[in-house]
Order: C-alpha cells, then structure tokens, then sequence
C-alpha cells in the first residue's frame, strides 16, 4: 500500500469517527433514531392499506393507499370521493385497526357506511365548528399513535374560525389557503412518525379568466398538492341503469400524483348506489381483461363453463356465488403479482 493510499484510509476512518460522535450527540439531545445510516432504518417496505378496488390497488402500484403518508382524493360533486375514503375506513378496520372521521361538512351518512362494510361501534367520528378545530382535533388524534386513518371531509369546509365570526360579506383573502399551509407544516411529520394514512377530501372549482389550459382546481391553496403523497382524481363517466332507473355510475380514477410508484395510471369501476364499490364488477372486467375469463360476444366463460350473458347477469352470479368470485379474484390478484414480477 502506498503512502498515497494509506493517508486516504486515516482520513476516511477520521471522518467516520467525527460523524460517529457527531451522530451519538445527537440521539442523545433529540433521541435514538433521530439519524441513522439507511442500512440501518428496519421498515423499509411501505405498509399500504386497500382501497376497497382491485384496479385502483394496481394503479395505485403498492397495493393500496399508503400509510404514514398525506393523500388527497379529489374530483367533482356526487362523483365518488366519500365513497372511496369509507371503503378505506371498512379495510383498515378488517385488519383491526381503529379509524377517525372528521366531518367538516356534516353530511356523514352512518347507514350507507355500514353498508359498505365500516363497523360503526368502533369509528370514531367529530363534526367541528371551524377549520381550526378541525385540524387541531386530527393533530391529537394522529399524534395519539393509535389511529391507522384519519379522513377530513372536506378541505372546503374548513372554515376559519375569523370568516365564521365576521360578516357575510366581508372579503377574507387566502385565509384558508393560511391555514391549510400551517397545518400540514405540523401535521405531515406527526403522520409519518405514527404510520397514520391521512385522507383529504377536496372539491373542484374553477379559475376565473384561464383562456388556455385546464381552468379547474381544487380549494384550500397549494400547499395539500405538495404535501400529499398520493393524489387521485376521481370523475364520473356514465350511468348505470337498470331500466330507466339509475342505479348507480362508472367512475375513473386517475392517479395524478404518486410518490411511492409510477404515477398518471388509471382504474375504472362501478360505483352502485347503497352499495359502494362494486367487486363483482371489477372481478368480470379484470378477469377479461387478464384472459382469466373468457368472453365470446355477449357470452361469459369461465374454465370451459359458461357463466351467462351480458356483463350484468355474470356480476349477479358473482354476487350470488361467493366462492366463485373469490377463487377468480385470487387468480386475478396471482396474475397482476406475475406481470408485475416482470
């Protein structure tokens, strides 16, 4: 070794000693942890929690909406928003988890949660007078440690308090844009550090005098669409009928921003009305789409068995045969395992 190589080596090992020490102090004034080298950091895999759709799962990339992360779902009126959160509430609570819904703009329906599967007796739920009693609330929730989501419904109903108390007139520039901004500064760290999934509901409204380009936005300032980890764009694409009874809406969901894997992937799905989500559906469109189930104009076939005519009487057998709907569900699930393996 030269004398070239063996001073490179003394001040490498000098270095690290000085960042030892350096690294020492500082878990003892902020605590063990505070840094540490990345080989060292256990949980490193991002643990996700379903959205209650097979499709947006995939599109989603890991599997679900992720915890210890801000997410914002977005889209127009009566396209789906609320409906996609609940189904999040019902599968962290199948996993045992313990769940919070602040409702801003208390029109929280606990019957329709219900029945998309939300065990009510163990929701916890505020309806707040102001937006900083909102988010003062999710603040001790989250940093509780004990709660895997939290949804704020929505971040146009947070209303600061100054806006409530003043006339109904009176010009309250960027108030809530102030307060949004305040809030996720403190809250975004207190989520990852209790591995809580933090859901924003959002609404859409439109800028005045935009000639060119998308005129839509969504309310409450900048600040969530940096924030968040995820953001999803929801709209509604046709309606179901049965009949000339609407029964229900095929939204997309369009996954605009991703932090966690690719984003701009989209899922489409049934929505039907008192019922949420609908899996028979998504299990018929996927199983055709991945060659699970085989169709031949208006007919559907399955292993060599037809399963019936048109796309609405094979989602009622899937209704009515649970074990068959779930036996083409995992074949999906091992099919979308296989491509993404490759």
């Amino acid at each position: 070794m030269s004398n070239a190589e063996k001073l490179e080596k003394t001040e490498k090992t000098e270095k690290f000693k000085a960042l030892k020490l350096t690294m020492d102090k500082i878990d003892k004034d902020f605590g063990k942890g505070s840094v540490m080298m990345m080989n060292e950091k256990t949980n490193m895999e991002i643990e996700v929690i379903s959205t209650g759709s097979i499709g947006l799962d995939v599109a989603l990339g890991i599997g679900g909406l992720p915890k210890g992360r801000v997410v914002e779902i977005y889209g127009p009126e009566s396209s789906g928003k609320t409906t996609i959160a609940i189904h999040v509430i019902a599968e962290a609570q199948k996993k045992g988890g313990m769940c919070a819904f602040i409702d801003a703009e208390h029109a929280f329906d606990s019957s329709y949660a219900q029945k998309l599967g939300v065990d009510i007796d163990n929701l916890l739920i505020s309806q707040p007078d102001y937006g900083e009693q909102a988010l003062e609330i999710a603040d001790r929730l989250i940093l509780s440690g004990a709660l895997d989501v939290v949804v704020i419904d929505s971040v146009a109903a947070l209303v600061p308090k100054s806006e409530l108390e003043g006339e109904m007139g009176d010009s309250k520039m960027g108030l809530q844009a102030r307060l949004m901004s305040q809030a996720l500064r403190k809250l975004t760290a207190t989520i990852h550090k209790t591995n809580c999934c933090c859901i924003f509901i959002n609404q859409l409204r439109e800028k005045i005098g935009v000639m060119f380009g998308n005129p839509e936005t969504t309310t409450g300032g900048n600040a969530l669409k940096f924030y968040a980890s995820v953001r999803l764009d929801i709209r509604r694409m046709t309606q179901i009928k049965d009949g000339d009874e609407a029964v229900g809406n095929h939204v997309k969901v369009k996954v605009v921003k991703n932090k966690v894997a690719p984003p701009f992937r989209q899922a489409e799905f049934d929505i039907i009305y008192g019922e949420g989500i609908s899996k028979a559906g998504e299990i018929v469109d996927m199983g055709v789409e991945l060659g699970i189930v085989q169709k031949s104009g208006s007919w559907f076939s399955y292993n060599g068995d037809k399963l019936g005519q048109g796309r609405e009487s094979v989602k009622q057998l899937m209704v009515d045969n649970p074990e068959l709907s779930n036996e083409i569900e995992t074949k999906i699930r091992e099919k979308i395992k296989e491509v993404a393996a490759t």
